[in-house]
């Protein structure tokens, strides 16, 4: 829990502008990976070893945790590894090791590093709970228990005063929001199977997102289903009942979605950093929990519903392939120059053309997420109401524009 006594909301950060992203817009905690050995390796452009050094200055710029994760299967051949990642997260001051395997977590703890026990190891009991509070301060739930299970473990912790390493209460930590999948608590064998890629190694190639038809191989009859996307559940949200979260007395929420778009994770956590802050202040509504709805809409999402928390025995599952968002980015131009002065940006337009009123999008490692309208444009120098694909034009920013930044359009989906 954060030092104002308010739930941790913890962001993912596949990459740089990802990562600027959940700064920008009020992550109290960012979680990512390094390397291979995580659950993400093959979903998102992860970090290297010598980015940790750049990653916890710009968190402890704004006084947010860092949390490695280390959560895969780990063989033999990956402990060097393991011990050199642990090694360099220690030196570079990274806040915790999140990780399933005993040699990770014995490893972290003796060079006296901060554990958090992932979702992997499937934790659904109070007893499982002082087992790993030898290990680690914050630990997981399994991701298919209800709210009054959580709620019973959190009231037990208070109770039986369960502390972990650090000498301070264990903290449980549930998923808030973002990607489910089929598999209990992530550990997933269908991908290995068909393509020889482990989900359990972070190299999930998502077969259970694809359309699929049950045929009878002894008559050839095909069983008629409700859904085709049998095996592919909607995103977790819990924004519309987050009263009753936050109630449970778990202190981190985490936001899955370390291989999305950076505008996800500036678009989600914004409105989750207001939803709890609402929460807290008396002015969590109805009306403003709408508002909230509409914004997770616009990016990526396969349909939305409660997960298990409210009692639910079955999932809900997506109706069509890919995402469902109301919303898109169309790719535009890059950034060529910025006028510190006047705060004006140049940028190239590479492809599409954008006029007044547009709503655009820049990204970048530094810059992070901006959105804005296009009210002022200059091409040549002179004021115009269109930029067309091979000009150079000019727009007003209220953020530092650099070389590296892309230039977007959104544009309904």
């Amino acid at each position: 829990m954060t030092s104002s006594g308010k739930i941790e909301l913890m962001a993912p950060a596949g990459n740089f502008e990802s990562l600027q992203a959940a700064l920008d817009n009020g992550a109290d905690s960012v979680y990512f990976g390094v390397e291979q050995l995580n659950m993400r390796a093959r979903a998102s452009i992860n970090f290297t070893i010598e980015d940790l050094a750049e990653i916890v200055k710009r968190c402890e710029a704004k006084n947010v945790r860092t949390y490695l994760t280390l959560n895969t299967i780990i063989y033999d051949h990956d402990l060097s590894i393991i011990r050199t990642l642990i090694d360099s997260a220690k030196n570079a001051n990274v806040t915790a090791v999140i990780a399933m395997d005993q040699a990770v977590i014995a490893y972290a703890r003796q060079v006296g590093m901060e554990v958090h026990i992932s979702t992997q190891i499937n934790i659904t009991n109070i007893e499982t709970v002082r087992f790993y509070s030898m290990f680690a301060d914050t630990m997981v739930m399994s991701r298919e228990l209800s709210l009054r299970q959580v709620k019973k473990i959190c009231e037990q912790i208070e109770k039986e005063q369960i502390k972990g390493p650090s000498g301070n209460l264990v903290e449980i930590e549930i998923f808030g929001h973002g990607a489910l999948c089929m598999a209990v608590s992530g550990k997933c064998y269908l991908s290995l199977h068909s393509h020889n890629s482990s989900a359990n190694r972070g190299a999930c190639k998502q077969n259970c997102r694809k359309k699929y038809t049950v045929i009878d191989q002894e008559s050839g009859f095909e069983i008629e289903l409700d859904n085709e996307y049998m095996m592919s559940p909607k995103d977790l949200c819990t924004l519309d009942f987050l009263d009753q979260v936050i109630d449970t007395g778990a202190k981190v929420l985490k936001i899955e979605g370390r291989g999305r778009a950076p505008e996800y994770v500036a678009k989600v956590i914004k409105s989750y950093r207001e939803a709890i802050d609402a929460y807290y202040d008396g002015s969590y509504s109805e009306e403003k929990v709408a508002s909230w709805m509409e914004e997770l809409k616009k990016v990526y999402n396969r349909g939305f519903w409660s997960g298990y928390y409210l009692g639910q025995k079955l999932g809900e599952w997506s109706e069509g392939s890919g995402s469902h968002a109301t919303q898109k980015k169309v790719y535009i131009g890059k950034g060529a120059h910025y006028f510190p002065k006047s705060g004006i940006g140049e940028f190239k337009i590479e492809a599409y053309d954008i006029k007044l009123g547009d709503r655009l999008l820049v990204t970048g490692p530094t810059t992070g997420v901006k959105e804005f309208d296009l009210e002022e444009l200059m091409v040549d120098e002179k004021v115009s109401e269109v930029a067309s694909k091979g000009d150079s034009c000019t727009i007003p920013l209220d953020f530092r524009l650099r070389l590296s930044d892309k230039l977007y359009k959104i544009v309904k989906a």
